[in-house]
Protein backbone atom coordinates (compact mmCIF):
# COMPACT_ATOMS: atom_id res chain seq x y z
CA UNK A 1 0.00 0.00 0.00
CA UNK A 2 2.57 2.07 0.84
CA UNK A 3 4.64 1.78 -2.34
CA UNK A 4 1.17 2.42 -4.34
CA UNK A 5 1.00 5.88 -2.60
CA UNK A 6 4.69 6.56 -3.41
CA UNK A 7 4.27 5.93 -6.99
CA UNK A 8 0.81 7.38 -6.83
CA UNK A 9 2.48 10.97 -4.99
CA UNK A 10 5.53 10.71 -7.95
CA UNK A 11 2.65 10.96 -10.75
CA UNK A 12 1.06 13.88 -9.36
CA UNK A 13 4.12 15.77 -9.09
CA UNK A 14 5.44 14.70 -12.19
CA UNK A 15 1.95 15.63 -13.81
CA UNK A 16 1.83 18.84 -11.82
CA UNK A 17 5.68 19.82 -13.22
CA UNK A 18 5.31 18.79 -16.83
CA UNK A 19 1.56 18.67 -18.27
CA UNK A 20 -0.47 20.84 -16.15
CA UNK A 21 2.01 23.58 -16.88
CA UNK A 22 0.98 23.56 -20.31
CA UNK A 23 -3.02 23.48 -19.69
CA UNK A 24 -3.26 26.39 -16.36
CA UNK A 25 -1.89 29.79 -15.74
CA UNK A 26 1.77 29.58 -14.24
CA UNK A 27 0.67 30.90 -10.82
CA UNK A 28 -1.93 28.31 -10.46
CA UNK A 29 1.23 25.33 -11.42
CA UNK A 30 3.25 27.05 -8.65
CA UNK A 31 0.21 26.97 -6.34
CA UNK A 32 -0.39 23.70 -6.69
CA UNK A 33 3.49 22.65 -6.82
CA UNK A 34 4.31 24.77 -3.35
CA UNK A 35 0.98 23.16 -1.81
CA UNK A 36 2.38 19.61 -2.64
CA UNK A 37 5.54 20.38 -1.60
CA UNK A 38 3.53 20.37 2.32
CA UNK A 39 2.92 16.94 1.87
CA UNK A 40 6.18 15.71 1.61
CA UNK A 41 8.33 17.93 4.76
CA UNK A 42 8.19 16.78 8.48
CA UNK A 43 8.19 20.41 10.25
CA UNK A 44 9.51 20.33 14.14
CA UNK A 45 7.12 19.02 16.50
CA UNK A 46 7.88 21.65 19.15
CA UNK A 47 5.19 24.06 17.46
CA UNK A 48 2.00 24.39 19.25
CA UNK A 49 0.44 27.27 16.79
CA UNK A 50 -2.84 26.41 15.67
CA UNK A 51 -1.75 28.00 12.10
CA UNK A 52 0.03 26.49 9.29
CA UNK A 53 1.33 30.00 7.60
CA UNK A 54 2.28 29.96 4.21
CA UNK A 55 3.59 33.47 3.08
CA UNK A 56 4.30 34.53 -0.63
CA UNK A 57 6.64 37.40 -1.13
CA UNK A 58 6.02 39.24 -4.59
CA UNK A 59 3.39 37.24 -6.04
CA UNK A 60 -0.34 38.06 -5.88
CA UNK A 61 -1.28 36.17 -8.64
CA UNK A 62 -0.05 32.96 -6.44
CA UNK A 63 -1.03 34.80 -2.81
CA UNK A 64 -4.35 35.07 -4.25
CA UNK A 65 -4.82 31.47 -5.85
CA UNK A 66 -3.23 30.09 -2.47
CA UNK A 67 -5.55 31.98 -0.59
CA UNK A 68 -8.59 31.08 -2.66
CA UNK A 69 -7.84 27.27 -2.45
CA UNK A 70 -6.38 26.46 0.63
CA UNK A 71 -6.81 29.57 3.28
CA UNK A 72 -9.03 28.20 6.25
CA UNK A 73 -8.95 24.06 5.29
CA UNK A 74 -7.31 22.07 7.92
CA UNK A 75 -3.81 20.44 7.99
CA UNK A 76 -3.87 18.05 10.91
CA UNK A 77 -4.80 19.97 13.65
CA UNK A 78 -3.44 23.22 12.03
CA UNK A 79 -5.14 25.41 10.07
CA UNK A 80 -3.63 26.73 6.80
CA UNK A 81 -3.24 30.64 6.87
CA UNK A 82 -1.94 32.03 3.40
CA UNK A 83 0.16 35.94 3.80
CA UNK A 84 1.21 38.24 1.41
CA UNK A 85 4.20 40.20 2.22
CA UNK A 86 5.63 42.89 -0.58
CA UNK A 87 9.05 42.42 0.30
CA UNK A 88 11.72 40.99 3.27
CA UNK A 89 10.89 43.11 6.07
CA UNK A 90 7.40 42.00 6.40
CA UNK A 91 7.78 38.45 6.53
CA UNK A 92 7.06 36.96 9.93
CA UNK A 93 7.28 33.78 10.71
CA UNK A 94 5.71 30.54 8.51
CA UNK A 95 6.17 27.34 7.69
CA UNK A 96 6.79 28.18 4.19
CA UNK A 97 7.96 31.36 2.67
CA UNK A 98 7.72 31.52 -1.79
CA UNK A 99 10.00 33.95 -3.37
CA UNK A 100 8.77 35.12 -6.08
CA UNK A 101 11.36 35.85 -9.25
CA UNK A 102 10.18 39.43 -9.21
CA UNK A 103 11.51 39.80 -5.33
CA UNK A 104 14.48 37.40 -5.95
CA UNK A 105 17.19 40.33 -4.80
CA UNK A 106 15.50 40.14 -1.22
CA UNK A 107 16.30 35.67 -1.19
CA UNK A 108 19.06 36.56 0.89
CA UNK A 109 17.14 38.97 3.94
CA UNK A 110 14.48 36.46 4.06
CA UNK A 111 16.32 33.27 3.87
CA UNK A 112 18.49 35.24 7.10
CA UNK A 113 14.96 35.82 8.84
CA UNK A 114 13.98 32.80 8.86
CA UNK A 115 17.23 30.66 8.88
CA UNK A 116 17.02 27.37 11.51
CA UNK A 117 12.93 28.40 12.44
CA UNK A 118 11.68 25.24 10.22
CA UNK A 119 10.93 27.14 7.24
CA UNK A 120 10.73 25.87 4.03
CA UNK A 121 12.08 28.42 1.30
CA UNK A 122 10.70 28.30 -1.80
CA UNK A 123 12.12 30.15 -4.70
CA UNK A 124 12.04 30.73 -8.41
CA UNK A 125 15.15 31.79 -10.15
CA UNK A 126 17.65 29.44 -11.29
CA UNK A 127 20.86 30.15 -8.90
CA UNK A 128 19.10 30.35 -5.61
CA UNK A 129 18.86 26.84 -5.31
CA UNK A 130 23.09 27.06 -4.81
CA UNK A 131 22.80 29.86 -2.31
CA UNK A 132 20.39 28.35 0.08
CA UNK A 133 17.04 27.90 -1.07
CA UNK A 134 15.38 24.78 0.40
CA UNK A 135 13.33 24.32 -3.16
CA UNK A 136 13.94 26.40 -6.09
CA UNK A 137 11.88 26.16 -9.57
CA UNK A 138 13.89 25.67 -12.64
CA UNK A 139 12.70 24.73 -16.34
CA UNK A 140 14.55 22.02 -17.74
CA UNK A 141 13.60 21.48 -21.59
CA UNK A 142 10.43 23.64 -21.56
CA UNK A 143 9.31 21.87 -18.35
CA UNK A 144 9.02 22.74 -14.88
CA UNK A 145 10.92 20.78 -12.38
CA UNK A 146 12.55 21.72 -9.14
CA UNK A 147 15.94 21.46 -7.41
CA UNK A 148 16.31 20.41 -3.67
CA UNK A 149 18.84 21.90 -1.66
CA UNK A 150 19.72 19.13 0.79
CA UNK A 151 21.56 21.35 2.81
CA UNK A 152 19.51 24.11 2.96
CA UNK A 153 16.58 21.51 4.28
CA UNK A 154 18.63 19.97 7.29
CA UNK A 155 19.97 23.85 8.19
CA UNK A 156 15.97 24.65 8.13
CA UNK A 157 15.48 21.95 10.81
CA UNK A 158 12.93 19.78 7.91
CA UNK A 159 13.28 16.46 6.83
CA UNK A 160 11.73 15.72 3.53
CA UNK A 161 10.48 12.22 2.20
CA UNK A 162 12.23 9.81 -0.22
CA UNK A 163 9.26 10.21 -2.54
CA UNK A 164 10.07 13.93 -2.89
CA UNK A 165 13.98 14.05 -2.98
CA UNK A 166 13.41 11.08 -6.03
CA UNK A 167 11.31 13.64 -8.12
CA UNK A 168 13.69 16.76 -7.43
CA UNK A 169 17.04 17.63 -9.14
CA UNK A 170 19.22 17.31 -6.00
CA UNK A 171 22.02 20.20 -5.57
Amino acid sequence: MKTIKLVVAALVMTISSATVAQNRPMHEVYSMMVFNFVKYVQWPTNDNSKEFIIGVVGNNDIYNTLNTWYSGKAKGNKTYVIKNFKNASEVTDCQVVFIDRSKSGDFVAVNDKVKGKGTLVVTDRSDLGMKGSCINFKTVDDKLKFELNQHAIEASNLKVSSSLTSMAILI
